[in-house]
C-alpha cells in the first residue's frame, strides 16, 4: 500500500509532515519543530508516532524531539554529522544509508548547503522527497555553513528526480519566494500562474506544499539557473548554471 501523508503548519512558518505505512501502522514525523503541533496532527489522523526523521540540527527542526520521545519512545534518526547535537538520537545516518518506517524505505542523501549536516530522505517507491531547508516551493535555503557549490550540487540531486515527485520542504516561504522569482523572470507564464495560485492558497488558509519537481523546474529560479533568461536577469550571460545560481542566491539574500 502507498504511504499516507499529512502536512500541517508549525510555529511561525515551519511545515510539519507525518508519513505513515498503512500496512504496519508505523509513522514518522519529518523533523520535530513543535511537540504540540505534532500531537495535534497525530490526534487528527489517529496515527501513533514510531519514528522521527531529522533533516538537520537547527533548533526550529528539533525542539519537539525530547517531549515526543518521552511520550512515545519513538526512534530518532539524525544526520551523522550532528548526531551529538540533536537530542535523543538513536540512529545516526549519512548519505547512502537506507531508513525504514515500517515497510516504507527511504534513501538518505547528504545535502549540505543550508548547513553542514543537512540530509534529505527520498522514498523512491512513493516518489516522495523530504527536502528540509534545501529546496523550497519556488526557492531554496540560505547558504549558511557550506559553499554555494555544495548547495548547487544538493539542489541538482532533487532536479534529477522524476517530474511527478512530491517535495515536502521545512518552511512555507511561498509568497516571498514568488515575489523574488517574478522579479527574476517576469515573463514566465507558468510562474505567474503559480504565484496567483500561492496568493489564492494563502487567502484560503492553505499552502503550496508539497510541490512537485516538474513544477519547480518550470518555475523555481534556482532550479532554472541554466536558462538564458535567468542568466540575463543576474547579468551572468555566458556563465555556467552554477555561477548563475550563486549570483541568484546572493541577490535573494538582499532582496526585499
Amino acid at each position: 500500500m502507498p504511504a499516507a501523508l499529512h502536512a500541517f503548519p508549525c510555529r511561525e512558518d515551519n511545515i510539519g509532515v507525518l508519513i505513515q505505512d498503512p500496512t504496519t501502522g508505523a509513522c514518522a514525523a519529518i523533523d520535530a519543530p513543535d511537540e504540540a503541533a505534532i500531537l495535534k496532527a497525530l490526534n487528527e489522523t489517529g496515527w501513533r508516532l514510531t519514528d522521527i526523521l531529522v533533516t538537520h540540527r537547527h533548533a526550529d527542526h528539533v525542539e519537539g524531539i525530547a517531549g515526543l520521545k518521552r511520550r512515545f519512545g519513538c526512534r530518532v534518526v539524525s544526520p551523522a554529522k550532528a548526531a551529538d547535537e540533536i537530542p535523543e538520537t538513536d540512529e545516526a545516518v549519512a548519505g547512502g544509508a537506507t531508513v525504514k518506517v515500517g515497510n516504507l524505505k527511504a534513501q538518505v542523501w547528504d545535502t549540505p548547503g543550508h548547513c553542514r549536516d543537512h540530509i534529505a530522505y527520498w522514498f523512491s517507491d512513493d516518489k516522495v522527497a523530504f527536502a528540509g531547508d534545501t529546496l523550497f516551493t519556488l526557492g531554496c535555503g540560505r547558504v549558511m555553513e557550506s559553499t554555494y557549490e555544495e548547495m548547487w550540487a544538493s539542489l541538482m540531486k532533487f532536479a534529477k528526480l522524476p517530474s511527478e515527485t512530491q517535495v515536502y520542504s521545512g518552511h512555507d516561504y511561498v509568497l516571498s519566494n514568488a515575489k523574488f522569482a517574478l522579479a527574476v523572470e517576469p515573463d514566465n507564464a507558468a510562474l505567474r500562474a503559480r504565484a496567483e495560485e500561492a496568493q489564492a492558497a494563502s487567502r484560503e488558509g492553505r499552502f503550496l506544499i508539497p510541490t512537485t519537481i516538474g513544477d519547480e523546474k518550470a518555475t523555481n529560479p534556482f532550479l532554472r539557473a541554466g536558462e538564458a533568461a535567468i542568466a540575463h536577469a543576474v547579468e551572468r550571460d555566458g556563465d555556467g548554471a552554477e555561477a548563475v545560481f550563486k549570483a541568484l542566491r546572493e541577490w535573494k539574500n538582499r532582496f526585499r
